[in-house]
C-alpha cells in the first residue's frame, strides 16, 4: 500500500490533532481527540489517595452486585482488573509485614520506637513496591488508577471528560455535509467515550446522519459493559440505548476473544443488562490473532496483555483480514464495508439513502 501521512496539526484549543492520510489515492482526514492531559492529572495518584479511595470503591462495587455482573460478562477482563487489585492489596500487606519485622526482631529497648515507625516505614515500602510493579508485566498503578477513573466517570464524580466530549461532539456535527462520510472510532475505554460523543450530537441534532452524509461508529476492543454495569452509570446506559436505536448511524463492533482487556462475550446491550438491540446493532466481526501476526510472535507476546490489546490498531499479516490502516484510510468507504459485513441474506435496514 502506498501511504502518505501529513504532519499533525494541533487545534487552537489544543484538544485535537489532525492528519491527512492518503492511501492509494484515497484521502482521509484523521482527527484524534486528546485527553492525555486528563490522564496525566489522574495517573498516577498518590499512594495515600489509593489507600483511602480503593477500599471505598470496591465496597461500593461489591455491595451493588457489580462484581458478580462484571465477572459474568467479562471473565478474562474481570480476572485482570480484580487480579491487579488483589496484587495491590498483597503489596499493602507485604509492606506492613516488612515494616513490622524490625520491631519483632530488633532490640527490645527500641521496640516502642520501631512500632511507632511501622506506618511511616510501611508507606515508604509500599511506594517502592508500587514503583517496581508500575510497568509491565503487572501495570498495577496504571490499572488500579484506570479502574478508579472509569467508575468516577460512570458516577459523574469525574467531569473533565464530559466537557471534552461536548467540544468533540460539536466537531463531529459540523463535519456533516462537508465530508463524504463521518466515522467515529473508539478503542478500549474510548469505545464508551465514542458512544457518549455521538449521543451528544444526537441530543443537539436529532436529524444527524439523515441528510446524505453517512455516519458510522466503529468500536474496537470494546469495554463498554465495564462502565454500563455500574449502577450510577444511568446516563451512560441511556446514551448507549439512544445510539443503538439510531438507524442513521451504522455500528461495527470489532471483537477478539484472545484480547483479555476487552469485553466480547455477548452484544454490548445484552452484556450491559439492557434489552437486546435491533438486528445488526451492532454488526459484529471477530478477528483471529493468527490473521494479524505470525505464530512465533504470538508465543512471545500473548502474555503482554497491553501489547495484544493494541494489536487491532495495527496492520495485519493477512491482507484479507481486518487491517486497521486499510479499513480506516483505504479506498472502500466505512459505511459500505459495514453493509458488506452483514450476515448474508439479511436486509440492509440501516442503510442511509
Amino acid at each position: 500500500m502506498a501511504i502518505a501521512v501529513s504532519d499533525p496539526v494541533r487545534s487552537e484549543d489544543g484538544l485535537r490533532l489532525d492528519w491527512t492520510v492518503n492511501v492509494d489515492g484515497a484521502p482521509t482526514r484523521y482527527t484524534l481527540l486528546r485527553w492525555d492531559d486528563i490522564v496525566r492529572a489522574r495517573f498516577p495518584r498518590s499512594n495515600w489517595r489509593r489507600l483511602v479511595e480503593v477500599p471505598a470503591l470496591w465496597w461500593r462495587l461489591y455491595r451493588s452486585g457489580y462484581v458478580r455482573r462484571f465477572r459474568r460478562e467479562a471473565k478474562r477482563f474481570a480476572r485482570v482488573i480484580i487480579g491487579v487489585h488483589q496484587i495491590y492489596a498483597g503489596l499493602i500487606v507485604a509492606s506492613v509485614i516488612l515494616a513490622a519485622l524490625p520491631s519483632l526482631l530488633g532490640p527490645s529497648g527500641w521496640r516502642p520506637w520501631l512500632i511507632a515507625a511501622i506506618p511511616v516505614l510501611s508507606y515508604a515500602l509500599l511506594a517502592g513496591l508500587m514503583g517496581l510493579t508500575r510497568s509491565k508485566p503487572f501495570y498495577v498503578a496504571h490499572l488500579v488508577d484506570d479502574a478508579a477513573f472509569t467508575h468516577d466517570h460512570a458516577s459523574g464524580a469525574e467531569t473533565r471528560m464530559r466537557r471534552r466530549l461536548d467540544a468533540f461532539a460539536d466537531e463531529i456535527r459540523t463535519a456533516e455535509g462537508r465530508a463524504s462520510e463521518i466515522v467515529v472510532i473508539g478503542h478500549s475505554s474510548s469505545s464508551f467515550l465514542g458512544v457518549e460523543a455521538l449521543d451528544r450530537v444526537l441530543t443537539q441534532d436529532p436529524g444527524f446522519g439523515q441528510r446524505g452524509t453517512p455516519v458510522s461508529f466503529v468500536s474496537i476492543g470494546s469495554v463498554i459493559p465495564w462502565i454500563t454495569l455500574d449502577a450510577p452509570a444511568g446516563e451512560m446506559r441511556a446514551a448507549l440505548a439512544r445510539v443503538a436505536a439510531c438507524r442513521a448511524i451504522r455500528w461495527l463492533d470489532v471483537r477478539a476473544k484472545w484480547d483479555w482487556l476487552s469485553v466480547h462475550q455477548r452484544d454490548v446491550l445484552s452484556a450491559s443488562d439492557m434489552p437486546s438491540p435491533p438486528a445488526h446493532r451492532p454488526v459484529e466481526i471477530h478477528v483471529r490473532i493468527t490473521d494479524l501476526i505470525e505464530k512465533n510472535i504470538i508465543a512471545r507476546r500473548k502474555w503482554n496483555l497491553f501489547r495484544m490489546h493494541f494489536q487491532l490498531l495495527m496492520s495485519s499479516l493477512n491482507p484479507q483480514a481486518f487491517d486497521y490502516v486499510a479499513f480506516v484510510a483505504g479506498p472502500e468507504p466505512i459505511h459500505s464495508a459495514i453493509d458488506r459485513l452483514r450476515l448474508p441474506g439479511e436486509p440492509a435496514s440501516e442503510k442511509v439513502v
